[in-house]
């Protein structure tokens, strides 16, 4: 039986995008909404079984404050977030606000799908070698952690990094081509670039990464004067 569900993300793409594919899976998506910043009034008031909260940026403070809401004014509402790994801490914090679930954002959409209806059956859905890592990492903390989307920002030009927000966003190379000042053909060249670069063989793919990995956070807003 399908999970009656809401998706939340800072990024309305990611957010679009996994509710599409849970629909075509035979689950009922009430909402696809972002930011996460606004996720508890909505699920307060449309009451899901299961709430997908998905965030780069789990060990900030005040990330999962909307969770503590939810949990508490509607705490039949089972929430699993979907989150970047290693992060220990995030996960901590995330359990301590009241999540149902902890889910690797690069998890296949059959483990997105097993942590729902875990969750929705009153489960922990976090795989146990998740709790593992983050456990080896408190215990044991790496002097210099690997900071990916650091590396991914370090490999783009700056005029690629705006092409890459701007492709987040849910612009075409049409829009992309209007905001830069560049020909549509230009526009396209930095597009394939871009993917090239980050490995990935979409746009779709290149703005799950970018923000999944905290690229997006760390970018500069596009530039006006170009």
């Amino acid at each position: 039986m399908g999970v009656r569900l809401m998706v939340v993300d800072d990024h309305r793409l990611l957010a679009e995008a996994l509710a599409s594919a849970l629909k075509l899976r035979g689950h009922r998506v009430l909402a696809a909404a972002a930011p996460t910043a606004g996720a508890a009034e909505l699920v307060v008031s449309r009451a899901p079984e299961v709430c997908l909260f998905g965030t780069a940026t789990p060990a900030l403070p005040g990330t999962f404050d909307p969770i503590v809401r939810i949990r508490r004014e509607r705490p039949q509402v089972a929430v699993v977030v979907l989150g970047p790994v290693p992060s220990p801490r995030g996960i901590a914090a995330a359990f301590a606000a009241g999540a149902a679930g902890y889910v690797r954002h690069d998890e296949r959409i059959e483990g997105v799908e097993r942590a729902m209806v875990k969750a929705r059956a009153g489960e922990a859905a976090v795989a146990p070698q998740l709790l593992q890592g983050a456990f080896a990492e408190l215990l044991n903390p790496a002097a210099q952690p690997d900071d990916e989307g650091q590396r991914l920002l370090q490999m783009l030009t700056p005029r690629e990094v705006e092409v890459l927000v701007r492709v987040a966003d849910g612009e075409d190379t049409r829009l992309i081509a209007a905001g830069m000042g560049i020909a549509p053909s230009t526009a396209r060249t930095h597009v394939q670039r871009v993917l090239m670069k980050l490995g990935v063989g979409s746009r779709l793919e290149a703005a799950a990464l970018a923000a999944r990995t905290g690229l997006l956070d760390r970018a500069a807003p596009p530039s006006q004067d170009q």
